[in-house]
């Protein structure tokens, strides 16, 4: 089944419906799942996405018999993972089990990864043949440094829960396998925040990553929040000792 979207209020929900083949991506899931970032990108409530799936498994990432087909224009892997690094909500991927190939960049990403104790990854793209396109290995070298992504891609060392939390791929792990308390936790903590400082600097901490930062943009981002009537109600919550409302202006 292909991926699907749920909103609900300040959260959507990308769900992976393929449990059977570990979440598989087949050549239509990549335009589907652009689609469904899109969408989350026309819905100013959302504030947080969590890429999720069924079954024992994140992804066992793209489907190999495909590979040579990956990486045309208009429908490249590459392309889709984009799309989900430069989505206007902060991110979130659920990873519960396996994270495989092409898969691993999907969750890399995303701005959080949670894992739990059956989380494992592998990037067989040495194995199979395949020079992995340009962006993933940025996204790599950006986020985890290239001395791990060296021992990913041209070693394709397998890495458990543990592993995958010391070089950075995991920002959270769960205590035990199951990961559900943890990502809930995460996504109400997102939520909590106002908006617009929220997303802005979700935006410009990836493009300074990219080495693409913006000052005049950043700036710009900076005055807007210290004009919102968020910054006054933030004040106002801290010094009353209660939880803001924040209405994104």
């Amino acid at each position: 089944m292909s991926p699907q979207l749920q909103i609900q209020g300040s959260t959507a929900r990308i769900t992976l419906r393929r449990p059977e083949t570990a979440n598989k991506l087949l050549p239509e899931d990549l335009g589907r799942l652009r689609a469904h970032i899109a969408e989350v990108n026309a819905a100013p409530e959302v504030l947080v996405l969590t890429l999720q799936s069924e079954g024992k498994h994140f992804c066992s990432g793209y489907d190999i018999a495909e590979i040579a087909n990956s990486q045309n224009e208009g429908s490249a892997f590459g392309e889709m993972v984009d799309a989900i690094e430069q989505c206007r909500a902060v991110t979130l991927a659920a990873i519960q089990g396996g994270v495989f190939g092409g898969a691993t960049d999907m969750a890399l990403a995303c701005d959080f990864r949670v894992g739990g104790a059956r989380s494992q990854m592998f990037m067989p793209a040495a194995r199979l043949g395949l020079h992995f396109y340009r962006s993933g290995l940025e996204r790599y070298v950006t986020r985890l440094g290239l001395d791990t992504a060296k021992r990913l891609f041209l070693a394709g060392e397998h890495l458990d829960a543990r592993a995958m939390k010391d070089c950075g791929f995991l920002t959270h792990l769960a205590a035990d396998a199951d990961i559900a308390g943890e990502v809930q936790r995460l996504q109400a903590r997102l939520t909590g925040m106002a908006p617009l400082a929220l997303l802005g600097m979700k935006q410009h901490l990836n493009a300074i990553a990219r080495g693409r930062a913006d000052a005049a943009a950043i700036d710009a981002a900076v005055q807007a929040t210290i004009a919102s009537a968020d910054l006054q109600e933030g004040g106002a919550a801290w010094r009353e000792k209660r939880e803001p409302r924040f209405l994104g202006r």
